[in-house]
This record gives C-alpha cells, sequence and structure tokens, in this order.
C-alpha cells in the first residue's frame, strides 16, 4: 500500500506546525535518517536528518519570526510515494530586516511513511521591513 492521502495530510501539518512554532525536535519526526532537503534545488542538497536539524536551527529558528504558513493544495502519487504540495507564507526574515511573503511548491518522496526526499520550488516578496 503507497502513500494515502490522510497520511500526506498528516505529514504536512506536521511539517507546517514545526515551521510555525520553530520546532527542530518536531520537523525531523517526518524525516528517514538519510533524507534529503533540497532547499534551493540547483543547489545542493542538506544531506541527512541531522543536517536537516542543524539547518532548521539556523534557518528557521534564528533568522526567522512571526510565522504563519496555509497549505493551498497537495496532490498523492500513491503508486510513486510522492507527494506534491503548495502552501503560501509570511514570516519576518530577521537577516535582512524585512517581512516575507513565500509561495511554494515541494516534492516530498517516501519511504516507511517518512520523507526521504524534499525538494522546495519557491518565489518570495518583501512585505515591508521590519522596525528597528
Amino acid at each position: 500500500m503507497g502513500l494515502t492521502r490522510e497520511h500526506a495530510r498528516d505529514i504536512l501539518a506536521t511539517y507546517i506546525r514545526a515551521w510555525e512554532t520553530q520546532d527542530p525536535d518536531l520537523i525531523c519526526t517526518i524525516f528517514t535518517p538519510a533524507a534529503t532537503y533540497h532547499e534551493r534545488v540547483l543547489g545542493e542538497p542538506i544531506p541527512d536528518r541531522d543536517a536537516i536539524r542543524a539547518y532548521w536551527e539556523s534557518k528557521v529558528v534564528r533568522d526567522q519570526a512571526n510565522i504563519t504558513c496555509e497549505l493551498v493544495e497537495f496532490y498523492v502519487d500513491s503508486e510513486r510515494d510522492t507527494l506534491i504540495a503548495e502552501w503560501e507564507a509570511r514570516f519576518d526574515d530577521l537577516v535582512k530586516g524585512e517581512r516575507k511573503h513565500m509561495k511554494e511548491i515541494a516534492v516530498l518522496t517516501f519511504e516507511g511513511g517518512l520523507v526521504s526526499s524534499l525538494r522546495e520550488y519557491w518565489a518570495s516578496e518583501q512585505l515591508g521591513v521590519l522596525p528597528r
């Protein structure tokens, strides 16, 4: 039996909750130990769950704040254990000192019910400058 829509929805809910609450422990619960994460799909992937946690601690916990994310839609290919999700987020980019709006498509593949690969395709725009 392949990936179900219900399991995909649960994984996405966990991902969004981990992002909004900036929780590196929670994000690690959805990835296999050898999972890869392409934050910038043309760059090198983040190579495993420990590195994903480190990335999350720096990029999400240290560099972002006031995060909201809404799932727009998702599609499941149960024969290939693949999930394609679209979401929209807003957050404070503390490094650049600006409020951001992001739209993203992510392609997630699964092994044993956990994410084995995540590839992000996104665009963002500045909504305003953060007060100093």
